[in-house]
């Protein structure tokens, strides 16, 4: 019985933290939109907020393990920083209107869907020309000198 309960237990702190992560980057929108959140602490918090938020990620999830590294360590670590840089009030006046506002949903960031939508583009395109080269050069190198008679 008690390794059921500590599994419940474990579970509700993960879903608490879970929620309080969801919060924090909800605030973070709100704060690097406040005239008294510094230029610097505006500019790391659009970055963290514009990744959190967009639907593509810049390591695919279905990439084996560095898949969720960005959900699991990169986002909460950003978050982290971010919380540093912002003064205290007005993080707590942001935490506040971010749990009021958090019932209609998080904001999807399109901007910052395309930019890593651009990079896969781009990276997609590099590998297609680097796969054509590799096969020219196949093709030339080995093909044209050897003798099949």
């Amino acid at each position: 019985m008690t390794e059921k309960s500590d599994h419940h237990s474990l579970l509700q702190k993960l879903k608490k933290r879970a929620n309080t992560l969801k919060r924090d980057l909800f605030a973070l929108y709100l704060a690097y939109k406040d005239p008294r959140t510094p230029w610097h602490a505006k500019i790391f918090s659009r970055l963290v907020v514009a990744y959190a938020f967009s639907p593509i990620d810049l390591i695919p999830d279905f990439i084996p393990i560095l898949g969720y590294l960005d959900d699991l360590v990169l986002v909460p670590l950003g978050i982290s920083i971010a919380l540093t840089m912002i003064p205290l009030e007005v993080m707590t006046e942001c935490r506040q209107r971010a749990q009021e506002e958090m019932s209609t949903g998080k904001p999807v960031n399109r901007a910052a869907a395309a930019v890593i939508i651009l990079i896969w583009v781009g990276l997609a395109i590099h590998c297609i020309r680097w796969i054509k080269e590799i096969i020219n050069y196949i093709k030339l190198d080995n093909f044209t000198s050897f003798n099949f008679f």
